[in-house]
């Protein structure tokens, strides 16, 4: 059973950086393709950004797009999710999924996705 377990999330100011990191641990774990996902109050879990295994593949949301990016550290079980020029919007409670099970693509979808972290709060004022 694999286990993820993200930190690194805060209150910033808007124009600010974080940076998330996503431990994981149990059965050969992050050697599968992996991603974050955040989902604010009201609203549904989105897409955010996931890279494949080695990390030569990235992608993101549009709305972030030049402002985050996803790197991993497969020798350490770590995934990480670079945040720069943070804006408001961003707030919500971002989640790092590993895809096992399903086939290669539909990295935006998280219905892709077996396992899950609890999140961890990011909030940005303004």
């Amino acid at each position: 059973q694999v286990q993820l377990v993200e930190s690194g999330g805060g209150l910033v100011q808007a124009g600010g950086s974080l940076r998330l990191s996503c431990v994981a641990s149990g059965r050969t774990p992050l050697r599968y393709p992996a991603g974050w996902f955040r989902q604010a109050p009201g609203k549904e879990r989105e897409f955010v950004a996931a890279a494949t295994w080695n990390a030569d593949n990235q992608y993101y949301a549009d709305s972030v797009k030049g402002r985050f990016t996803i790197s991993r550290d497969n020798a350490k079980n770590t995934m990480y999710l670079q945040m720069n020029s943070l804006k408001p919007e961003d707030t919500a409670v971002y989640y790092c999924a590993e895809k096992v099970f399903s086939p290669p693509g539909n990295y935006q979808y998280p219905n892709q996705y077996d396992y899950w972290g609890q999140g961890t709060q990011v909030t940005v004022s303004s």
